[in-house]
This record gives C-alpha cells, structure tokens and sequence, in this order.
C-alpha cells in the first residue's frame, strides 16, 4: 500500500480553488470519494491529514477549499471574516461546495456514483448545506458543525443520509439548535442521526483547541468515538 497525495485546482466561477488529495495506488479499480470541508480557518493541515487517513481505509480523500487558492486565516478575527460572507449568504456557500463535487466527480480513481462529504465546525456547515440544497451524495457527516438551516431555500427533500456528531457542551450549537436541526431534518424526510457526547464542546476532535473561555475544547474520547462513527457510517452508505 502506497498512499498517494497531490492537491489539484479546480474553479468556482472566476475563483481559483486548490483541493489536496489522496488515495492509496495499490487499489486498482474506481472507489468512492469523501468530500471534506474545513473549519473557519481555510483548508489546512488538519483536513490533509483526514484526507490522509480516508485514503488509508480504500476511499479517496478529497480535501476541499471554500477560500481560494492560498487562502488560510492565521487569528479568529482573520477566520471569521473569511467565513462571514459564506453565513451572510448561503446560496454563495452552497455554490462553492457544488464545485468541489463537481471536481471531485471527474478524478479517474473515483467512482461518481459513490460520494459522501464530511466537515469540521464551518465545514460542517458546509456538508450539511450541500445535503439540503438536494446534492445526489451518499451520505453527509458534520463534526461538531454549526446547525442552523439557511434562510434561502426550503429543505423539502435530502437524499443523502445525514450523521451528525455534536458536543453536548457546545456553547456554538444550543439545545434549541439541536432541536430546531432534528425537526427540520425530520421535515426533510432524511435517514438522519445525531450523535452527542457529554461534557464535550466545539472542536472535539481538534487536539489544537484549547479555550475554554470560547468553546473550542479538545476531547480524546469523543474524538475517537466520532471517527468510528464516521468509519460506520461510510460502511453503509456506500455498500
């Protein structure tokens, strides 16, 4: 087994985009793809590494970019402004990640009718987005993603399966959101799950996050348990 990795640029109208990829060369035939979205702060280290790591177990791993080529914050004043247009209009968000499955589609390891999507934080946003705007995927899994349903369209109908891991003590995803995101999925006649795991914040499974103060705190064991859940997840989907 070889794992191989390159980063690939792909557009979204006049925005140039670079995702980072990875796949295992020993697998000979066509496989499926996982789509993963950043956090705030662009596409980084953290998402490669997944990227890496699906890639390990026969997926390919496509590492997406919301930003732009280049394009990373370095403090959470730059993250929220670089995610601040993506919340204010979401129709803008929803047609970026339509690029990156539409790039991913046309890589020839991949097998186009098998494609799920994965994301962290902002990017769990962002999945959970491309599930309600009708994206024909397998399946989407949102880590400790922000739940709140987009103002501008209406979820009449998901067809890709929904997973989503949440932190009980995420001070960014109240009781109410939760509520308020199981009863629109519910309405949306999704195959969906919520998974949450106590005394748990934002960013779980980031072992960088450490602010108490704001949130962001890392958990070994939710971590754990949420990628398991993922491995699970993706078992099905796309059997």
């Amino acid at each position: 087994m070889a794992i191989v990795s390159n980063t690939i640029g792909y557009l979204d109208g006049d925005v140039l985009l670079e995702a980072y990829f990875a796949f295992d060369d020993a697998i000979t035939e066509r496989r499926p793809a996982v789509l993963i979205s950043h956090a705030w702060g662009g596409r980084d280290d953290f998402v490669a590494e997944k990227a890496n790591k699906l890639a390990e177990l026969g997926y390919v791993g496509f590492a997406l970019d919301m930003y732009g080529k280049g394009v990373l914050g370095n403090s959470p004043e730059q993250n929220s402004k670089l995610m601040q247009p993506f919340m204010a209009d979401r129709g803008l968000l929803q047609k970026r990640i339509k690029a990156a499955l539409y790039a991913v589609r046309l890589l020839p390891w991949v097998d186009d009718s098998k494609i799920a999507a994965m994301g962290f934080c902002f990017g769990g946003l962002c999945v959970l987005d491309l599930a309600r705007a009708g994206a024909d995927l397998k399946g989407v899994v949102s880590f400790h993603g922000l739940l709140g349903a987009p103002d501008n369209l209406v979820t009449n109908s998901i067809k890709a399966k929904v997973l989503a891991l949440h932190g009980h003590d995420d001070p960014m995803g109240s009781v109410e959101q939760v509520f308020a995101f199981e009863q629109e999925m519910t309405k949306a006649s999704a195959d969906w799950q919520l998974h949450t795991y106590g005394h748990t914040m934002h960013a779980f499974t980031n072992p960088k996050a450490n602010d108490p103060a704001f949130g962001t705190v890392y958990q070994a064991n939710a971590d754990k348990r949420s990628w398991l859940a993922m491995k699970n997840f993706l078992a099905e989907v796309f059997a």
